[in-house]
């Protein structure tokens, strides 16, 4: 039975949304009746081979043909540009983001440098986007046309022909228990802001006052300083948080391990974190002043310092459980 599901995963992962649920129920409704009462698992084998190759399956369901990259490619093409397009546009959009914050200044304001890195990134994602898309095809173009093996069977990622063997080394992927794509590359793009902006908190948390040419940064929240003397900390959370982010890419599905690990980071992170804010001499006096003259006396740091540990701790609790929750439910 998991060979007739995974077949069915092959097909249908292929094909637009809207149509995978009906196709699905269809397949399945086809290959039960293509096989035997008490049926062993080499009668489902040898149905699935009369079916043959998932890509081909998929591509009798589209409507749409398929004429610059023939069927022999262009399941492994779709394979790779879905694998190498948000990477190169991840990038591209990282390295906007740092060159960005840690080159600002505090002369512009705030909101100009936002619009600046939502106008750069939007271009810079969609130039990188058909670039990216132009190489890759015109690689499987020139393939497609170079070919001299006279075959249409489509090839699988390992560049041979599709058996139901190839089955077995798929993972079986439920729907509840899968990590997209942009859950890893948000997580990637949250550690870079994050990160930045720890390492140029002077120019970029703090007091703004509105001036004749916009918002003006007058005064930062945290000393510097203090908050470089925990650089060691610091990258240890960020290469956990990358190592992560690597793992979700990689495995692309919720497991127990995956869970365990998404909750030794966010505990560590956590640990961090309150070790960090402990440090009274983290928050800029003349900020503390600024508070209290704004708020009144009975402004405390302290109640700040509470509530920011207490939405910590709730926040990793709550990512780990879900993580928990998405491997073993």
């Amino acid at each position: 039975m998991k060979l007739i599901d995974l077949y069915i995963q092959e097909v249908t992962k292929r094909l637009p949304i809207k149509t995978r649920e009906d196709i699905a129920l269809e397949l399945k409704s086809t290959i039960e009746d293509m096989l035997p009462d008490n049926y062993t698992e080499e009668d489902v084998k040898e149905v699935l081979s009369s079916l043959g190759n998932p890509a081909v399956m998929a591509s009798n369901y589209q409507e749409r043909p398929m004429h610059l990259i023939g069927p022999r490619y262009y399941d492994l093409y779709v394979s790779l540009l879905k694998m190498i397009l948000p990477i190169g546009m991840g990038i591209t959009l990282l390295v906007l983001l740092v060159t960005s914050i840690f080159s600002y200044s505090g002369e512009t304001s705030l909101l100009d440098m936002i619009l600046t890195i939502l106008g750069e990134g939007i271009w810079g994602v969609i130039s990188t986007g058909i670039q990216v898309f132009f190489w890759v095809t015109l690689v499987f173009a020139i393939m497609e046309r170079t070919d001299s093996s006279n075959k249409q069977l489509p090839i699988t990622k390992n560049f041979k022909e599709w058996t139901p063997d190839d089955l077995k080394d798929v993972p079986y992927l439920p729907k509840e228990k899968m990590v997209s794509k942009v859950e890893a590359i948000g997580g990637l793009i949250w550690t870079t802001i994050w990160a930045t902006c720890y390492f140029n908190a002077a120019n970029l948390i703090g007091v703004y006052e509105k001036g004749e040419s916009g918002l003006r940064f007058v005064m930062p929240t945290f000393n510097q300083n203090v908050l470089l003397s925990y650089w060691p900390l610091v990258v240890l959370i960020i290469g956990l948080e990358l190592a992560l982010v690597v793992y979700k890419w990689r495995t692309a599905v919720w497991t127990k391990s995956l869970a365990i690990f998404n909750a030794l980071a966010q505990l560590t992170s956590m640990a961090v974190f309150i070790i960090i804010i402990r440090d009274s001499s983290i928050v800029n006096e003349a900020f503390i002043t600024y508070m209290k003259e704004l708020f009144g006396s009975g402004f405390s740091m302290k109640w700040v310092f509470v509530v920011a540990v207490f939405s910590f701790i709730f926040s990793a609790v709550a990512e780990g459980y879900r993580g928990f929750k998405k491997a073993l439910g």
